[in-house]
C-alpha cells in the first residue's frame, strides 16, 4: 500500500495581510516605538489648551501661535538686556587693531591717582590717564558713599547707583577707550576732566 502526504491546504493570502497591515487596528508595532520628544510642540501644546481654559477654543486657534512668537522674542530681548547689564563691553566694537594698553588690576586703593595721572600725561599716556581719571572718579564717589564700590563690579552697576548725566558721559567715554576701538586723545581727557568736576559739585568732595 503506498502512503501518499496529504497535500497542503494552508495558502498564505499576501492580499488579505496587506489588508491588515494598512488597517491602524492590527498596528501594534506603534505600541512600541516611542515617540520623538518635541520639546517646542510640547509647549505650543500646552500653551493652546491654557488660551482655550481662558478664552475658549476659537481665539486659541487664531492667536495661539502668534502670542507664543511674541512671547518667545520678549524672552530673547529680556535675556540681551540682561546680559548688556552684566557684560556691556560684549557690546562694543572689537578693535581689530588694538591700541597697546596694560589694564592692570582696576583698584581704587592704594593708587596716586594724581601722580599717575600727572606721570601718564607727561608722556601723552591719554588711554592710561582716562582710565585713572575715571578710577579717582569711583574712589570720590566711593569716599562719599554714592556707590558701593567692589572690584567685581561693572561700569554700568555704577550708573543704577549715581544717576547723574555726567556721570553717565564719564562712563560711556570710559568704555569706549577702555573697551571699544576709541584713541584717548588730550581733547578726550580735557572733556572727562570737566565732567568729574561737575560730578564733584554734585555731591562728591
Amino acid at each position: 500500500m503506498n502512503l501518499t502526504s496529504p497535500a497542503d491546504t494552508l495558502v498564505c493570502d499576501t492580499a488579505k495581510i496587506a489588508l491588515w497591515r494598512s488597517d491602524p487596528a492590527y498596528d501594534y508595532n506603534r505600541e512600541l516605538i516611542t515617540p520623538e520628544l518635541n520639546l517646542f510642540e510640547w509647549i505650543s501644546k500646552q500653551f493652546g489648551e491654557l488660551l482655550r481654559k481662558i478664552f475658549g477654543s476659537r481665539f486659541a486657534e487664531e492667536y495661539s501661535g502668534f502670542i507664543l512668537i511674541c512671547i518667545a522674542i520678549i524672552l530673547l530681548l529680556l535675556i540681551i538686556w540682561f546680559v548688556y547689564k552684566k557684560r556691556p563691553e560684549l557690546f562694543m566694537r572689537s578693535p581689530k587693531n588694538a591700541l597697546p594698553y596694560t589694564a592692570g588690576e582696576d583698584t581704587i586703593y592704594g593708587v596716586d591717582f594724581p601722580g599717575g595721572i600727572a606721570e601718564a600725561l607727561s608722556r601723552q599716556d591719554y588711554r592710561e590717564a582716562v582710565r585713572l581719571l575715571y578710577l579717582q572718579t569711583l574712589k570720590q564717589l566711593s569716599d562719599a558713599e554714592r556707590i558701593d564700590w567692589q572690584l567685581y563690579k561693572t561700569p554700568t552697576q555704577y550708573l543704577n547707583e549715581v544717576r547723574l548725566p555726567a556721570f553717565r558721559q564719564l562712563t560711556n567715554h570710559f568704555l569706549r577707550v577702555r573697551y571699544g576701538n576709541f584713541e584717548a586723545t588730550e581733547e578726550l581727557f580735557r572733556t572727562m576732566r570737566t565732567l568729574q568736576e561737575e560730578i564733584g559739585k554734585g555731591g562728591i568732595s
